[in-house]
C-alpha cells in the first residue's frame, strides 16, 4: 500500500490537540500509592529485590529507596537498576511503610512490580508488520488503572492486535488494572515503549495509518476507513493527546457529542471507536 496516495487524509487538514497543561508534581511516595494501588504488586527487602532484578522473571516497574540506606549495602542492586534502566527514587521510611505496611521488614527498599507480563515490543511490531490489516491501539499517557483495565477489556473484545503504552507518565499492568480488565490482560498483548513518537514514525514507515482521537478534530470517527491497517491513538485523562503526538498522526477524528459534557471517559471512547472499526471491517467482508 502506498501511503502517499491517500492525500485527502493528510494531517495538515486537521487541528492538533492543544498542548497539555503543566502538571503539578505530586508528592513522592503518596502519589505512587495512588497511581499503583494494592499491596500484592510490591516486593521489599534488599535481597528479595536484588534477586528479582537478577532473575528478571517479572517486570520491576520502579524502585523506592528509603532515606538513610547505606550506598554500600545496595551497590549490587543499584548496578542492576542502572543496567536495566529502571526508574528509582528516594522516599521517607514512613512512605515505604504506607506501601507495604508498618510490620514489613523492608530494610529501606521497596520495588513495584507488574501483576502481568508485558509482550516484547519488537516482537509485537514484527507481528503487526506481517499482518494483512492490523488494528492496534496506542495509549498516550493513561494514568488511571481502572481506565486501563477497561480499555484492555474493550481491546480484547474488539480483536485489537496489540496495545502500546509508554514507559513513563502512564500506569502499568498493576493489580488494579488486571482486576479491572476482567481477564482481558491475560489475552491482550501489551508492550511498553520508551518513545511513542518514534513508534508512530516506525508504524507510518511500514504503511500503517496512525489516527488520533481528539475533540479538536474536524472528521467524525465514522469518516475514517478503518478497514485499512490502522493504529488508533488515545490520549490520557483530562489532557488528551500530547501536542507532538497529535501532530505526528496522519489524521485526527472525534466522536460527535450531543450533550453538555465535552468529553467521554477514555475507555468509553476506546469502545466507541474500536467497535466502529469492527463494524466497518465486518461489512467489508460481505
Amino acid at each position: 500500500m502506498n501511503r502517499k496516495k491517500k492525500g485527502k487524509f493528510q494531517k495538515s487538514q486537521f487541528k492538533a490537540a492543544e498542548p497539555e497543561e503543566k502538571r503539578r508534581l505530586p508528592e513522592k511516595g503518596r502519589a505512587e500509592k495512588k497511581r499503583f494501588p494494592g499491596s500484592g504488586n510490591y516486593i521489599f527487602g534488599v535481597l528479595p529485590v536484588t534477586e528479582a532484578l537478577r532473575a528478571a522473571n517479572r517486570r520491576v516497574e520502579k524502585i523506592f529507596i528509603g532515606e538513610g540506606v547505606k550506598p554500600g549495602r545496595i551497590s549490587e542492586m543499584m548496578r542492576l537498576i542502572r543496567q536495566k534502566g529502571i526508574a528509582f527514587q528516594k522516599n521517607s521510611r514512613q512512605e515505604l511503610e504506607e506501601m507495604v505496611g508498618p510490620s514489613a521488614n523492608h530494610q529501606g527498599i521497596v520495588a513495584l512490580t507488574s501483576a502481568a507480563e508485558y509482550y516484547p515490543a519488537e516482537i509485537l511490531l514484527e507481528e503487526v508488520f506481517s499482518g494483512s490489516k492490523p488494528l492496534i491501539l496506542i495509549l498516550d499517557g493513561v494514568e488511571d488503572p481502572r481506565n486501563l483495565g477497561a480499555i484492555l477489556r474493550v481491546a480484547e473484545c474488539s480483536g485489537v492486535d496489540g496495545v502500546f503504552i509508554p514507559e513513563r507518565r502512564a500506569v502499568g499492568l498493576n493489580e488494579t488494572v488486571v482486576k479491572s480488565s476482567a481477564g482481558a490482560s491475560e489475552y491482550v498483548k501489551v508492550a511498553k515503549v520508551t518513545n511513542l513518537n518514534r513508534l508512530i514514525d516506525e508504524l507510518k514507515e511500514n504503511n500503517i495509518w496512525v489516527i488520533g482521537a481528539s475533540g479538536e478534530a474536524e472528521m467524525n470517527h465514522t469518516g475514517w476507513d478503518w478497514t485499512q491497517p490502522t493504529a488508533l491513538v488515545l490520549g490520557g485523562e483530562g489532557s488528551g493527546l500530547h501536542r507532538l503526538t497529535a501532530e505526528k498522526c496522519d489524521a485526527l477524528v472525534k466522536i460527535p457529542l450531543k450533550g453538555r459534557i465535552e468529553s467521554l471517559n477514555v475507555s468509553v471512547a476506546a469502545g466507541v471507536i474500536l467497535f466502529e472499526a469492527v463494524r466497518q471491517r465486518e461489512s467489508a467482508e460481505f
